[in-house]
C-alpha cells in the first residue's frame, strides 16, 4: 500500500516558479512508477510529467504545455517525488496531484487511468 501527501502548491506571480513535494510511503516506493497531473475548474485532469526510475533506463515523459518548463525528479533516501515548476503562466492554475503505480508502460505515462495510487492534491495559483 502506498500513501501519497503533495505540499508546496500556493499563490505566485506570472513568471515565477514553485516547487511541489509529493512524500510517499511504502518500502517499495523507489520503484514505483510516479506522475504529477493537475485538473483546473471546468476542465478534464491532464498529464503533466512522469517518470519510471531505472539506473540506466529511466525515462520520462511532459505534457506538451509544460515541456521545458517543469521538471519531475525522486529523491529515494526522502521517499519523495518533486514537481519544479518555472517560468509559471496564469493557465498553469489547477490542483496538482501526485499518483504512483508499481508499473505503467511508457506510453501511458501521462494517462491518469494508468495510476492507481493518489494523493489528496495541492493548489496552484499563478496570477498575471
Amino acid at each position: 500500500q502506498v500513501q501519497l501527501v503533495e505540499s508546496g502548491g500556493g499563490s505566485v506571480q506570472a513568471g515565477g516558479s514553485l516547487r511541489l513535494s509529493c512524500a510517499a510511503s511504502g518500502s517499495t516506493f523507489s520503484r514505483f512508477h510516479m506522475a504529477w497531473f493537475r485538473q483546473a475548474p471546468g476542465k478534464e485532469r491532464e498529464g503533466v510529467a512522469a517518470f519510471r526510475p531505472g539506473s540506466s533506463t529511466a525515462s520520462y515523459a511532459y505534457g506538451d504545455s509544460v515541456r521545458g518548463r517543469f521538471a519531475i525528479s525522486q529523491d529515494s533516501s526522502k521517499n519523495t517525488v518533486y514537481l519544479q515548476m518555472n517560468s509559471l503562466k496564469p493557465e498553469d492554475t489547477a490542483m496538482y496531484y501526485c499518483a504512483a503505480n508499481p508499473y505503467v508502460a511508457k506510453w501511458l505515462l501521462l494517462q491518469d487511468t494508468a495510476f492507481g495510487y493518489w494523493g489528496q492534491g495541492t493548489q496552484v495559483t499563478v496570477s498575471s
